[in-house]
């Protein structure tokens, strides 16, 4: 039980969410945690929206939930079992009957965070969402532990590009076109515009005074000796940071891989129930594999993930990590559906900067852009996405080299399988709105047709495709050296 100088520690700080007036009679209908480096998620879906106040409370440290107008029923209860050993955020949740029509969670912290609590509306297959975002004040530095891996591996290894593969011919009829033509003037369900190019992230609440972890390993001393002489010799940022370690492994050359999806958002769903998440976060591994064992004309290859687990990452959020990263080619893999099952092959598409090149292309964008909706941001986030979204669009030069890549990418998958196009198409993707960085959507197959799902589970299928994406990778490095065409500020 929380006492009452607890509360008084806290400063007494309110949380109110949802409707002002108290939401009696609410029902929990599901309950999930979802554990990631980059933040841990709770929410708690309902019949009802759901009035909450949360206290941060420092001795011991913790956050306090009340929750009113409900009753403690057997899917709340579940919310303790689902806590994992490995969080990196939560230490153990325990949940109780406060008093008659309120009830209380104490969610136990592993480390300081920045909590980020708001309400969803029903959308897709949700009812009423409250959601709780625990972010770590220290988040972890992508870019340090992909250089320290890179130093901690015996040798670069060495992997050269194979021949371009040829593209299949055009299919003799395209159904997704001819059913997007027959209804442009409709707006898809859910549809949603494509949000600004990037944005600065929201002022952050302040920190929850939390355990410190356990103090972090040191990193080899060859970087901590270089990282020293960076920050006091040179001044400069990550891209510095970057620049100078790289010299201990030549040119260090960055893919981002952006498995689809995540978390909250399952993306589509085939006839047999394999959700496009899981399938595009496999073959993202599998290509990641690949990319770790490779080079170009001796420097080596680097694959970050966007996310490397089943959890939601907003469209932004994902520019973003590129970015921090340095990566020098971004690659978002997903799994197509349509309302048919006619539908069947691969496309790779890249960003518009003006009207779609098909309205195919056009209803894709619209559907794949809807994604945070349905994962779930914060409301106030992304008012601030609107309101401070960065001037620096994605420039004719970079779309030009997405094009090249893609091309690539195109021809390598034509040696998988069908092509739904022969052509890399464009529109106004949202997470392909990295202003300096080369982006690509590669759609592997159509999960809502029977054969293609079932291709998609198959391990074979997998292996096939990250071959041909790491081949099609390869090949656009062979034309374009990273040293060449890397922007100079």
């Amino acid at each position: 039980m929380i006492q009452r100088r607890d509360w008084l520690q806290a400063g007494a700080v309110v949380l109110v969410l949802g409707r002002i007036e108290l939401a009696w009679g609410a029902s929990i209908v599901a309950v999930r945690v979802w554990p990631a480096p980059d933040y841990t998620r709770v929410t708690l879906e309902s019949d009802t929206a759901l009035t909450a106040r949360v206290f941060p409370v420092t001795t011991p440290p913790r956050l306090a939930v009340d929750i009113e107008g409900i009753e403690l029923n057997p899917p709340l209860r579940e919310l303790v079992a689902q806590v994992r050993p490995d969080d990196p955020n939560i230490a153990g949740i325990r949940v109780g009957q406060n008093t008659p029509g309120v009830v209380r969670l104490v969610i136990d912290l592993k480390q300081d965070i920045r909590p980020q609590v708001f309400s969803l509306p029903p959308i897709a297959a949700y009812q009423h969402r409250l959601v709780f975002d625990l972010y770590p004040v220290s988040p972890p530095d992508p870019l340090a532990q992909l250089i320290a891996e890179r130093l901690r591996d015996a040798g670069p290894g060495g992997v050269r590009p194979v021949p371009d593969s040829p593209a299949t011919p055009e299919p003799a009829t395209d159904p997704l076109g001819e059913w997007v033509a027959r209804h442009s003037a409709m707006a898809p369900p859910g549809r949603i515009e494509p949000p600004p190019a990037s944005v600065a992230p929201p002022p952050a609440p302040p920190p929850i005074t939390a355990r410190r972890p356990e103090a972090a390993k040191p990193l080899p001393d060859t970087i901590e000796r270089i990282a020293k002489s960076d920050q006091n010799s040179l001044g400069m940022g990550q891209k510095g940071q970057k620049s100078v370690l790289e010299g201990t492994v030549d040119r260090l050359i960055v893919v981002a891989l952006d498995p689809g999806h995540g978390g909250e958002d399952p993306g589509a769903i085939g006839p047999g129930g394999t959700r496009e998440k899981d399938v595009v976060l496999q073959i993202a591994r599998r290509l990641q594999g690949r990319i770790n064992r490779s080079s170009v004309r001796g420097s080596p290859l680097r694959a970050f993930l966007t996310r490397d687990a089943d959890f939601f990452v907003p469209l932004h959020v994902r520019v973003q990590k590129a970015r921090r990263v340095d990566a020098d080619l971004f690659v978002s893999i997903h799994a197509d559906a349509f309302f048919t099952p006619r539908p069947q092959g691969a496309s790779v598409f890249v960003l518009s900067q003006g009207a779609a090149s098909s309205s195919a292309a056009r209803w894709l964008a619209n559907k794949e852009n809807a994604a945070d909706a349905i994962g779930g941001i914060n409301p106030p986030a992304a008012d601030a996405q609107l309101r401070r979204a960065l001037l620096d669009m994605s420039t004719t030069a970079q779309i030009n080299d997405s094009l090249q890549l893609g091309s690539k990418l195109l021809q390598a998958m034509g040696s998988v399988g069908k092509l739904h196009k022969p052509q890399v198409e464009q529109a106004g993707f949202a997470v392909l709105r990295a202003p300096d960085i080369p982006s690509v959507l590669v759609e592997t197959a159509f999960i809502s047709n029977p054969d293609e799902e079932e291709r998609l589970r198959s391990e074979a299928f997998q292996e096939q495709m990250a071959d041909a994406l790491h081949r099609g990778i390869l090949a656009y490095f062979a034309r374009n050296p990273p040293l060449a065409r890397r922007r100079s500020a």
